[in-house]
């Protein structure tokens, strides 16, 4: 079809038998399917049309590169120039390790070296070559110093390394680590010290039964009681119910997995550990829920948690507690009324609801 410009009338071209032979080859091809024919005659274009290169042509393109870009060789030698070298990760810890150990540093400089140190250690690998290059044992010696300052810094490398780090809590564990960060709590040193490690202390605990079993021998648990004796030290406090919910937990948790070898093995490891008749022996029952009176909201939850996981053990000394029955109501009447500000502003299940829901939940327990 077609429109004739001059007369203004639409016209029809009746196709012959090669125009519909050649209609059809387009129609064919524009479907991306070739006949056989078609395919060697494609291939034997695609020969034909290959340039073979001219030696001296590839040469001046090769010459051409060169000009355009420098090799390997080249940019070393510039980057020796501009003094320019890039250190791993293991060439910077041997270097803060080495500045940390000099016998010339300040306690300022050896700080600063452990405080880069902790940032690379966070990694799985550098934490395990500093196991290898025998930093760990260093920082773990380190605990003893006389300077409260390297204490607490060299606890917060160990704790940053052990983290989720099992090859690493096993050495660390096997070089004294843990009898060490038990003294340190048990006597006298400034918050900050003890926090730092607290967190170490913690880090080598999780997921690590045999050190669970071994703390509990230690007497840490009797040992940790002496935190709640210092005063201002309600950050400490937290701490250590966030240590021991979260080993009643983990505990738990082993019991709902599943069925392989591992995991029976796990079973068999946490039997020995007898975490909740040491709590209830020890006298944890009343300091966990004295801790209740604390102001902030989100130490509240975590101590209403461990509550409610401590009922079935704890429930004569919780009963037995008035003071516990009074702290309980009051936080009802309290989280009650944040309960109606929430639904008033649109949440249903908020933050206090939760909190409400958690209360009366321990309180229909204790009934």
């Amino acid at each position: 079809m077609r429109l004739n410009l001059q007369t203004g009338k639409n016209e029809a071209k009746l196709l012959d038998e090669k125009d519909d032979v050649k209609k059809q080859k387009r129609i064919h091809k524009s479907s991306n399917v070739y006949t056989k024919q078609e395919l060697k005659e494609a291939l034997a274009k695609f020969k034909d049309g290959i340039e073979i290169q001219n030696p001296e042509t590839e040469k001046a393109h090769l010459e051409d590169i060169k000009q355009r870009f420098r090799s390997i060789e080249e940019l070393k030698k510039e980057f020796h120039e501009l003094n320019i070298h890039i250190e791993t990760d293991f060439e910077i810890m041997t270097k803060l390790l080495k500045r940390f150990n000099n016998s010339m540093s300040t306690t300022a400089e050896k700080v600063d070296a452990l405080n880069d140190l902790e940032y690379y250690v966070h990694q799985v690998d550098n934490a395990q070559d500093l196991l290898t290059s025998g930093g760990l044992q260093l920082l773990i010696s380190n605990l003893n110093s006389t300077e409260p300052l390297l204490i607490e810094h060299s606890a917060f490398v160990i704790g940053s390394a052990l983290a989720s780090n099992p090859r690493v809590q096993i050495k660390a564990f096997e070089g004294g680590a843990l009898q060490k960060l038990l003294v340190i709590l048990a006597t006298e040193q400034p918050i900050s010290v003890k926090k730092k490690a607290l967190f170490a202390l913690s880090s080598m605990l999780r997921q690590f039964p045999y050190a669970q079993q071994q703390f509990l021998k230690l007497g840490g648990l009797q040992l940790l009681k002496n935190v709640f004796r210092e005063k201002h030290a309600e950050s400490l406090y937290i701490r250590v119910i966030t240590l021991i919910y979260d080993m009643i937990v983990e505990k738990i948790l082993i019991y709902k997995g599943n069925n392989s070898d591992q995991n029976k093995e796990k079973i068999q490891q946490y039997n020995q550990i007898n975490l909740l008749s040491a709590i209830k022996e020890r006298g944890w029952c009343t300091i966990i829920s004295n801790l209740l009176e604390l102001p902030e909201n989100d130490a509240r939850e975590k101590v209403l948690k461990t509550v409610s996981l401590l009922i079935t053990s704890c429930r004569d000394q919780f009963r037995e507690d008035q003071n516990l029955h009074n702290i309980l109501n009051g936080l009802r009447n309290e989280y009650k009324d944040l309960v109606v500000d929430e639904q008033n502003s649109g949440e249903k299940d908020g933050y206090f609801s939760e909190l409400l829901k958690l209360i009366n939940d321990i309180v229909d327990q204790l009934k």
